[in-house]
């Protein structure tokens, strides 16, 4: 029996650059799951994503999964993708093991928080506030820079990986600092002014729907070890709360001990698995 791809939709060619198609997994000529295709932006080298794998119970424990998600990557590849990512839930352990035994590499974790319901006190002294125009403008090529080194993926030179991110902020930003659900703010304390800043947006995930999520979390270097993380993530809260959320979510890199013992200390779980692969 052969395992193979069969599209189930044209290919989608996005207003941003990015391409994306549904496919059905199929056994012969039998429907046995489905899957879906994107690229994470129009850069070349692009770097690609395997979305939504399913496999139906019936067919489970068959290799049928494996099978489908090599013959995603030779598709990636056509589309000249360097890399490939995937998201998996925390507790999938299937299909954990299965992303280890095809070798991705695990790079980060969406965490979630249920939020209480009322807003948490901010330490005595800190202050938060909206972002001004021109604080925005100082923040942006930093973050746009800081960002593109993540996102540089196998075959990937560091100038592309900024292109990509500069390209995710122009969707993501469209009307920069005013842009509809998206908000900005620092916090200040009396002895050292702006001593970091947050940026809160909308994300889908999976099973939660979109909630409010951090895309971007910066305490000044001379600044950190205070516990002004904490603070601008309690002033996170604030705004998920305002605006009537009772979930906010957010990102910890691999590797990133310190961050991850604050989220977990605030009360954020583990819900996704994030993974990326190398396509040779």
């Amino acid at each position: 029996m052969t395992t193979t791809l069969r599209p189930a939709q044209p290919l989608q060619q996005n207003d941003d650059g990015t391409r994306s198609r549904a496919y059905e997994v199929r056994v012969n000529s039998r429907h046995v799951g489905t899957l879906e295709l994107a690229t994470r932006s129009a850069a070349q080298p692009a770097m690609g994503v395997i979305r939504d794998l399913w496999i139906d119970e019936p067919d489970r424990r068959r290799g049928r999964g494996t099978v489908a998600a090599l013959a995603a990557e030779e598709v990636l590849r056509s589309w000249r993708c360097t890399g490939v990512a995937v998201s998996v839930p925390a507790d999938a352990e299937p299909a954990l093991r299965m992303a280890t035994a095809l070798g991705y590499r695990e790079t980060g974790r969406i965490m979630v928080k249920e939020l209480p319901a009322e807003p948490p006190a901010l330490p005595a002294g800190s202050t938060g506030r909206p972002m001004t125009g021109a604080e925005f403008d100082a923040w942006l090529e930093p973050a746009v820079v800081e960002y593109g080194r993540r996102l540089v993926a196998p075959g990937m030179t560091a100038e592309q990986g900024v292109a990509a991110s500069r390209a995710e902020h122009a969707v993501m930003l469209p009307a920069g600092r005013d842009t509809p659900g998206a908000a900005f703010h620092v916090v200040e304390t009396p002895q050292g002014g702006v001593v970091g800043s947050i940026w809160v947006g909308e994300r889908d995930l999976p099973v939660l729907g979109r909630i409010p999520y951090v895309y971007d979390v910066q305490v000044a270097p001379e600044h950190r070890g205070r516990g002004h993380g904490r603070t601008l993530m309690l002033l996170a809260e604030h705004g998920a709360l305002a605006a009537g959320a009772r979930q906010l979510g957010l990102h910890v890199v691999e590797g990133n001990a310190p961050a991850r013992r604050l989220y977990e200390s605030l009360g954020y779980r583990d819900t996704t698995v994030n993974a990326v692969k190398e396509l040779i």
